[in-house]
């Protein structure tokens, strides 16, 4: 039996299905036992990174999804946004996220230049995968415990 529970939607890549995935956590970090405030930094770092996803990942007519997973475990919320539209397995995917090169771009993490420290102030740990598309790995724990840094990992197809 494994140690979380998953939840993962799918919303279309269009800007009015953010409050859905806002929505969503709400119900979710509330299950965890967040406090108000912390509930509220989840919703802002998860609509950052849902935004992002939707302005940098498909073609202006190009029909895409992006998919929020989040694993419930006793002592924190673990959420992932994905812009490539394919479902994840969420353990293969942890596994799969690695150190953050700060020398390299990273304005498709950038709304208005403040997505990623949105991101990296609200959250207690965030990583990024780049391989098909980018997935976004947050983490925050009910007692407030930091991660050591951001990271990105770039996978070669």
């Amino acid at each position: 039996m494994q140690p979380y529970d998953y939840v993962e939607i799918r919303v279309p890549a269009k800007a009015q299905y953010v409050g859905v995935a806002r929505l969503t956590i709400t119900g979710l970090s509330t299950r965890v036992g967040f406090t108000y405030d912390e509930i509220e930094d989840l919703k802002i770092a998860t609509s950052e990174a849902m935004t992002n996803a939707i302005q940098h990942a498909y073609n202006e007519n190009e029909d895409g999804e992006v998919v929020v997973g989040c694993a419930l475990f006793d002592d924190k919320l673990e959420i992932m946004v994905a812009d490539h539209g394919k479902s994840f397995n969420y353990e293969e995917t942890k596994k799969s996220v690695g150190p953050y090169n700060d020398k390299e771009e990273v304005q498709f993490l950038r709304e208005g230049g403040l997505g990623l420290y949105l991101m990296e102030t609200l959250m207690d740990d965030v990583k990024i995968h780049r391989g098909e598309g980018v997935t976004v790995f947050m983490t925050k724990y009910l007692d407030g415990e930091r991660g050591d840094t951001v990271e990105e990992r770039t996978v070669s197809s």
